[in-house]
């Protein structure tokens, strides 16, 4: 990898997420909201950083008040901030996210367009992204220009310089024009990754078929990866290598709030991975390190929020002894 160094490299989207103070309400009916900072890029850097790791997240904020306050986010949380860019003329993505109370997430984007859909490649920090040992993104990013174009770029900088790519899509179908746009986008680049993360309903979004049979999860399996993981929320995982597969049970815990468990989980696995990348050919290291991300997934459920409730290393590994 990048100069046998750890840093994980995340691309994409920071925002902010207004999420109602009352539990089951449609956002209409929401009497308030509190304003938390979001984007699973950055949640993701954010918990490779809590557990220890370096980590570095770029992406173009707006040169406002939201922007500055995430941009310290990182900071304060120990993520080099060093390839953020700033945008005067367009405003910090917000979005409006709440649970209903059929168990429903429902979405209302501000982008229009919002400062991290318009970085271009000419503003990329190449310097950061030469020195990833894993550079990490997903799909929203790949949405409307300039910022496709920076994020295809930013790819092949960090492949070019050793690093393994790390690709969860993590769709929003609300942004994308039609579902058939969303899914043809997303599998554009899908081959160009070493790892690959989905969740249970990503599998039935990019394939058709609402199973996660291995038949029908290896229709999404290319030659080039290294690693296929499939999330099953409460279930555990599932995991595919080149030479091995299998299951991953997850830990039993009373869950409070689901929100950032996916970008959890996908930043204390790839901090195992920079840790030890040996782990992508060992099915023992492998299993070891999927315990301790599904533990951190898990642990990100109990409280409110994405990243407050990232755990650190210490209290995940409470819990893998406690169970």
């Amino acid at each position: 990898m990048a100069g046998g160094g750890e840093l994980v490299v995340s691309f994409g989207e920071m925002l902010v997420d207004f999420v109602p103070t009352v539990a089951g309400v449609s956002l209409a009916e929401a009497p308030a909201f509190l304003k938390a900072p979001g984007g699973a890029p950055a949640n993701v850097s954010i918990a490779v950083a809590r557990l220890g790791g370096e980590a570095a997240f770029v992406g173009k904020l707006g040169d406002d008040e939201f922007g500055r306050m995430l941009a310290a986010i990182l900071r304060d949380n120990g993520v080099d901030d060093g390839a953020v860019v700033f945008d005067a003329g367009a405003r910090t993505a917000l979005a409006f996210v709440t649970l209903r109370a059929d168990g429903e997430r429902e979405f209302m984007f501000y982008r229009n367009p919002s400062a991290d859909m318009l970085l271009t490649a000419d503003e990329l920090n190449v310097d950061v992204i030469k020195r990833a040992a894993v550079f990490h993104y997903g799909s929203i990013s790949l949405i409307a220009e300039p910022c496709r174009s920076a994020h295809l770029r930013a790819m092949e900088i960090a492949k070019e310089a050793g690093a393994l790519l790390s690709y969860d899509p993590n769709p929003r179908e609300a942004l994308w024009s039609s579902r058939e746009e969303a899914r043809t986008k997303i599998l554009s680049i899908w081959d160009q990754a070493d790892i690959v993360k989905v969740s249970e309903s990503e599998v039935e979004f990019l394939t058709g078929i609402d199973s996660v049979e291995d038949d029908v999860v290896m229709k999404l399996w290319r030659p080039t990866f290294k690693l296929l993981l499939v999330t099953l929320g409460g279930q555990g995982c599932k995991y595919y290598a080149r030479d091995f597969r299998g299951v991953v049970p997850s830990y039993k815990i009373q869950q409070v709030d689901t929100t950032g468990a996916g970008d959890a989980f996908v930043g204390a696995l790839l901090q195992k991975i920079v840790q030890d990348p040996s782990s992508l050919q060992n099915q023992e290291k492998l299993v070891e390190a999927i315990k301790f991300a599904n533990a951190c997934g898990a642990i990100t459920t109990t409280k409110k929020g994405a990243i407050p409730s990232l755990p650190t290393e210490i209290e995940v590994l409470q819990l893998m002894e406690s169970a």
